[in-house]
């Protein structure tokens, strides 16, 4: 014997017919539509609780949902999932004619926080530096170690690292002063600045140099860095290279090589707290762009606190 169906209230009904057209007529995938039919969900249940029916909602109803949700912890990142979900939802209802605006059209969620920029401790950043591959090729080994040491020293990026020649001359888009220490690049917007290279990083070039003189590169080859083909190493090969090197010198994390600007940038700003200087070496246009690496700062501070600090973790109770 077969039941009477149920009728629908209209708020379901509505978004029955409304998933039907993104599952038929828009052909989403599965997994889609039913990530539509969740959060049309949450917006009848919000709808439900403000006595209010969906064609009735207003710009008013979504931003105080919108912090709710916040509210809750739902991030950033969920809830503007979320209201594009909501905001199809009112635009198919445009076209139906069923409401007269859309009340998420422009409503926002909230910011989501930048990422901070990954950095590695000090200790892995010298073992990655330090680290030697006795038994690989003395070639790649001597132009890996420099390629690592250099990032580290200097906080290039990496398209910097690769635009390097050994020696000025008009047509060198950057070039290494081993008289001065320094290296000269051409950063964002084709700014040149001047960087510090550190001993290590000195050593380890010099070594590179003499390797690659050996090998006989053509004096018409001015790329500091070249592949064994002979030609300028490009980013994705300093990539790979740098990853190996990671894996291979006990990091439990794959380095890249922003990520040795990243740690450039970390540890000088926590020796000499100078942010400024930080941004002439980097060669940031703007102080906020450096202001980031304050936060990785704190960070590294608020951990030795909480290491350190006799008062900064419970001990089980207060003692007099």
């Amino acid at each position: 014997m077969t039941h009477p169906a149920v009728p629908l209230g209209e708020d379901q009904f509505l978004i029955e017919r409304y998933l039907e057209h993104v599952r038929v007529e828009k052909r989403l995938a599965s997994r889609t539509v039913e990530l539509y039919a969740l959060d049309l969900q949450k917006l009848s249940n919000f709808a439900a609780e403000a006595k209010v029916a969906l064609r009735q909602v207003h710009s008013a109803h979504v931003r105080r949902w919108i912090a709710q949700m916040h509210g809750g912890g739902r991030s950033g990142r969920g809830i503007a999932l979320i209201l594009s979900g909501w905001r199809g939802f009112y635009a198919w209802l445009g076209r139906e004619g069923l409401v007269r605006s859309n009340p998420v059209q422009d409503v926002r969620a909230p910011k989501v926080a930048k990422p901070l920029p990954k950095a590695l401790s000090v200790d892995d950043a010298v073992q990655l530096a330090a680290f030697r591959a006795e038994d690989d090729d003395p070639w790649l080994e001597a132009r890996d170690a420099a390629v690592a040491e250099l990032l580290y020293s200097s906080g290039l990026r990496v398209s910097e690292l690769t635009g390097l020649d050994v020696a000025a001359s008009g047509a060198a888009r950057g070039w290494i002063d081993l008289q001065a220490g320094e290296a000269q690049v051409l950063g964002k917007g084709s700014k040149r600045r001047s960087v510090p290279v550190g001993a290590a990083a000195m050593t380890a070039l010099q070594r590179w140099l003499e390797v690659r003189a050996e090998a006989g590169v053509p004096a018409e080859q001015p790329a500091l860095f070249i592949g064994r083909n002979g030609t300028r190493l490009t980013a994705q090969s300093i990539w790979q290279r740098l990853k190996r090197r990671s894996l291979r010198a006990g990091l439990a994390t794959p380095v890249h090589p922003h990520m040795l600007r990243h740690s450039f940038a970390s540890h000088v700003l926590q020796s000499s707290s100078d942010l400024r200087a930080v941004q002439e070496l980097l060669g940031h246009a703007n102080i906020s762009t450096t202001q980031v690496y304050t936060r990785l700062d704190f960070q590294h501070l608020a951990r030795a606190y909480d290491a350190a600090h006799p008062r900064a973790r419970a001990k089980g109770g207060n003692k007099p």
